[in-house]
């Protein structure tokens, strides 16, 4: 369930990265994209902020019913220079890559695949499952040292859990409130989900980095702000602890942050470069079927094809 990114959502174009704010509350209302039959919630990037720490694209999928009449399949496709993170909250999906891995994946459990010079990867429905789609996918730009670096997959059935008192925090990434994830990561970030009882909870946070609310389920409130699903709510840095206001029934949303990305970079397809030159010459070599950089992946789904050149 992996991009693509638009020029609605960020032009193509060499820009340094959005300069991190002190600490605030600030809501952007997330765009509705299509990805292959689901509708998603894309809450990075935006225009006012592509990026929070490394975290440089997230979409917010369903809930959505699936069974006899589809779901979620996506064909082969390419990525360069990032991290995927996928995050379900219902379902089951089915990871394949040209690195022979096929994993499935199910609430609780993380994939992360990491693109470096370049992979390719398709995700299908599990056919046996019915009932709800719901699930984040996730971002994270590479900074300069590895993005060229091997391509890799991993899976993490079993993730560390943190007490927030009135809240339970699951660490995908990097590390809150004492406890730390399994998960590869470049850049010094983190990544959570937090599950809230109604009052809410503080939130102990790095004051280095910044962050970014994504709201699931309920709603929570920053101050006299108020983030709801279908917004991402941006905190800022210099705070050492985030405290979240939470109504009788609770919440749950994913907590993002990191230090403030320090390279420019281009966004564009499903490559995350530093120049319209490196795009153009990723997407003949996927449009060329250039097996030396991107392989194959064994699906009887449809290959991508590459938009249009920049």
């Amino acid at each position: 369930m992996s991009g693509p990114v638009t020029s609605v959502d960020a032009p193509p174009e060499q820009r340094a990265p959005d300069p991190p704010a002190p600490p605030c509350a600030e809501v952007f209302d997330d765009r509705e994209a299509t990805v292959g039959s689901i509708t998603v919630r894309r809450a990075l990037p935006r225009r006012g902020r592509r990026t929070v720490g490394a975290w440089c694209f997230a979409d917010h999928m369903g809930p959505q019913a699936v069974g006899d009449n589809g779901g979620l399949d996506i064909g082969p496709h390419p990525h360069i220079g990032l991290h995927t993170v996928t995050w379900l909250v219902d379902g089951a999906l089915l990871h394949l890559d040209s690195l022979g891995s096929e994993q499935e994946i199910r609430p609780g459990q993380l994939n992360l695949m990491t693109a470096g010079h370049g992979v390719v990867h398709a995700e299908e429905m599990v056919r046996t499952y019915r009932g709800d789609l719901q699930g984040v996918q996730l971002w994270v730009a590479q900074p300069e040292s590895t993005r060229d670096g091997a391509a890799a997959f991993e899976h993490h059935a079993d993730l560390p859990q943190a007490d927030l008192g009135n809240g339970a925090a699951t660490v995908l990434v990097g590390s809150l409130a004492g406890a730390t994830s399994p998960a590869r990561h470049d850049t010094d970030l983190v990544g959570a989900e937090l599950s809230l009882g109604g009052g809410g909870a503080v939130v102990p946070v790095r004051a280095d980095f910044e962050h970014a609310l994504i709201v699931i389920d309920g709603e929570v409130a920053v101050g006299e702000t108020v983030v709801r699903p279908g917004q991402l709510g941006y905190v800022g840095m210099g705070r050492d602890e985030l405290p979240l206001a939470s109504g009788s029934g609770g919440a749950r949303l994913l907590l993002l942050g990191g230090v403030p990305f320090p390279e420019p970079i281009v966004m564009w397809w499903n490559f995350v470069g530093r120049t319209k030159e490196e795009m153009a010459q990723a997407r003949t070599q996927w449009a060329t079927g250039d097996e030396a950089r991107f392989g194959e992946v064994d699906t009887a789904l449809a290959r991508i094809p590459a938009p249009p050149a920049l």
